[in-house]
C-alpha cells in the first residue's frame, strides 16, 4: 500500500479546507439573496397633535431599543410627517419577523414596504 507523501496530505488539506471555506461562503451568499428576495414590511405608528413630530421621534428610540434587546434584524427605523398635526413613527422588517414585532409592540397598521 502506498503511503501518501507529506506534500500530498498537505496538498489534501489544503484542498478540503478551500472546499469547505468555499461552501460556507456559498451558503451566507445563498442566505444574504434569500433574504433580500424575502417581502419587506413597513410596521407604522400614529401620532396626532400639536407634539407628533417630538412623539414619533422618541417612539423610534424604543423601537431601536426593542430591537437591540431582542437581538432582532431591521432595515430602516425612521419617522415620516403626514403634516404639522400627524406623524408617524416606523420600522421596516423583513415578512419572517413581522409577527414577532407586531405581537410584541402593537402596530397601529402595516404596509408592503
Amino acid at each position: 500500500m502506498d503511503n501518501p507523501s507529506k506534500e500530498k496530505v498537505g496538498l489534501l488539506l489544503v484542498s478540503s479546507f478551500l472546499n469547505t471555506h468555499f461552501l460556507l461562503e456559498m451558503g451566507i451568499f445563498v442566505f444574504k439573496i434569500i433574504e433580500k428576495l424575502e417581502r419587506k414590511i413597513k410596521l407604522l405608528w400614529d401620532f396626532r397633535g400639536p407634539d407628533a413630530l417630538e412623539t414619533a421621534k422618541h417612539h423610534t428610540l424604543h423601537l431601536k431599543e426593542f430591537s437591540a434587546i431582542e437581538n432582532l434584524p431591521f432595515h430602516e427605523i425612521d419617522i415620516k410627517e403626514l403634516n404639522p398635526m400627524l406623524c408617524a413613527a416606523f420600522i421596516v422588517v423583513n415578512e419572517s419577523y413581522m409577527k414577532v414585532f407586531r405581537d410584541a409592540l402593537k402596530p397601529h397598521r402595516g404596509e408592503l414596504a
